[in-house]
C-alpha cells in the first residue's frame, strides 16, 4: 500500500492561514447582512443650505435616524452646486430657494414643488460705519445675493423699479451667503440680502446692522422651499407624504421649541449656539413656520418677477411646477407636537 507523507505547516504559517480563511468568512457574512439591512432601510437624500428657512433639514435628519425610513440632510456650501446635485440625481430632495427651482423646472428637470420653508427670514444688512440708513440709500451701492435666481435679487429689483428708480439702481452681486459676512467685513460690498442667521452673524458682532427686513417689501416672502423628484412621488408617494408631514411638524415643533431647535441646529451646522440664538431672538417669534401650503399665485407672482429680471424668456405656468396635497394633508391633520414629528419619523425622542 501506497504511504501518504502529509507534511505539517510550521505553526505560525497555520495560524495565519487560520486566520486568513477566518477574516474572509466574517467579512462575506458582514457584507450579507449589512446589504440586507440597505435594501430594508430606505434613504432618501437632502440637499439643503444652513438658514433657518431649512430648519427641516437637520431636525428631520436627527429624528429619522433609527426610523425604518431615514432623510439624509447632506449640506452644500452654494445654491448653484445643490442645483447641479438633483440635476443629476444625486439627491432626491433639496431645500432650494424658490426662483432657482421654478428655473430648474422650465429647464426641464423633473421636479415638484412641495413645501415652503418659513417665512419673513431674510434681512438686509449694511457695514455699521456706513451712511446708508434708508433704502434710498443703497442707490449706486454694491449689495450681494446669494445667487441671480434668488427672491433676494427680485425683491431688490421691484422694490426699486416700484419706488421709480430702475431695477438697475443697485449693484447686485453674487457671494454665497458663507462668505457675505467677511465681504462686507473687508469693504468689498456695501450690503447684503441673505436668509438668517448669516445677516445675524454681522450684526452680532457689531461689523454691520439692520437695515431692512424682507416683510416691509414683500410680504410672505418665499426664500427656501423644498423640491422633490418627480420620480420619487410616482413610485412613493407614502415617502413623500412622510418626509413634508415630518418637515411641517419640525417647524411647529422648533417655533414652540426654539431652544432645544438652537442647540440641535448649530450643532448640525457648526455654528456657534449663541448665533443661531441670537437670530431666533433678534427679533423674537419674527419666524412663521405655519404656512407651508405652496400655491399657484405666489409661484406665479415669483415668476413674474423673474422673467421681468430677464431670468427666464417669458412667464412659466407654474401649475405643474408644484404639487400641494403633501402639504395640504399634513396641515389637516391637526397636531404638531414633537411627539407627532418623532412618531412619523419611527423614533421615540429626539
Amino acid at each position: 500500500m501506497m504511504k501518504v507523507h502529509v507534511h505539517k505547516l510550521p505553526t505560525g504559517i497555520a495560524v495565519m492561514a487560520v486566520s486568513i480563511v477566518w477574516l474572509i468568512l466574517i467579512s462575506v457574512l458582514h457584507g450579507r447582512l449589512n446589504g440586507e439591512r440597505v435594501e430594508e432601510r430606505a434613504i432618501i437624500r437632502m440637499g439643503y443650505m444652513p438658514v433657518i428657512t431649512n430648519l427641516a433639514a437637520p431636525l428631520i435628519d436627527h429624528a429619522s435616524r433609527q426610523s425604518d425610513l431615514r432623510f439624509e440632510a447632506i449640506r452644500f456650501a452654494a445654491f448653484a452646486e445643490m442645483a447641479e446635485a438633483f440635476r443629476a440625481g444625486h439627491i432626491e430632495v433639496a431645500f432650494i430657494i424658490a426662483p432657482l427651482a421654478l428655473a430648474l423646472r422650465q429647464q426641464g428637470v423633473p421636479l415638484k414643488i412641495v413645501y415652503i420653508g418659513n417665512r419673513h427670514e431674510s434681512t438686509l444688512v449694511v457695514r455699521s460705519e456706513s451712511s446708508i440708513w434708508s433704502m434710498r440709500d443703497l442707490v449706486g451701492k454694491k449689495v450681494a445675493v446669494p445667487i441671480r435666481f434668488s427672491g433676494h435679487l427680485l425683491a431688490l429689483k421691484r422694490y426699486f423699479r416700484e419706488a421709480g428708480y430702475g431695477d438697475s439702481a443697485v449693484q447686485l452681486v453674487e457671494i454665497p451667503p458663507p462668505d457675505m459676512p467677511s465681504a462686507l467685513s473687508s469693504g468689498g460690498i456695501d450690503g447684503y440680502f441673505v436668509g438668517e442667521p448669516f445677516a445675524g452673524r454681522s450684526i452680532q458682532s457689531g461689523v454691520g446692522r439692520r437695515l431692512m427686513d424682507v416683510e416691509l417689501i414683500w410680504p410672505d416672502f418665499i426664500c427656501n422651499l423644498m423640491i422633490v423628484q418627480e420620480d420619487l412621488i410616482r413610485s412613493h408617494p407614502e415617502r413623500v407624504r412622510r418626509l413634508v408631514s415630518s418637515a411641517i411638524r419640525s417647524g411647529m415643533w422648533a417655533q414652540a421649541h426654539p431652544d432645544e431647535a438652537v442647540e440641535l441646529a448649530a450643532g448640525t451646522w457648526g455654528q456657534s449656539p449663541d448665533l443661531v440664538r441670537f437670530t431666533f431672538n433678534n427679533p423674537p417669534n419674527r419666524f412663521r413656520f405655519d404656512r407651508p401650503v405652496p400655491s399657484a399665485h405666489e409661484l406665479t407672482m415669483v415668476a413674474r418677477e423673474m422673467a421681468r429680471a430677464g431670468l427666464v424668456g417669458e412667464e412659466m405656468d407654474v401649475a405643474a411646477a408644484f404639487d400641494d396635497r403633501f402639504a395640504v394633508e399634513a396641515m389637516a391633520e391637526g397636531t404638531h407636537s414633537v411627539a407627532d414629528l418623532l412618531a412619523i419619523c419611527g423614533q421615540e425622542r429626539l
